[in-house]
């Protein structure tokens, strides 16, 4: 089972977020010597487990195919 992911560590650039294993920045056991990866609030700030999450309400927004152009079936 996967360990629960932390949604706001008090050091995220202290860890490498790239798997479960969760290593030390300078100790990466998978990386191979690669970089670190940030974890999602280092590149999106802190609201952005809240991102993606609002259902679309208006039919208008949603991408409608152009009249006249054949429809691809299944």
């Amino acid at each position: 089972m996967a360990k629960k992911f932390p949604v706001a560590p008090k050091n995220p650039e202290r860890i490498c977020w790239g798997c479960d294993a969760y290593c030390p920045a300078n100790d990466m056991r998978c990386g191979n010597g690669a970089d670190r990866t940030p974890h999602p609030a280092e590149l999106f700030g802190d609201d952005w487990n809240s991102w993606g999450l609002d259902d679309v309400a208006d039919d208008e927004t949603v991408a409608q195919p152009v009249p006249g152009t054949p429809v691809k079936s299944a």
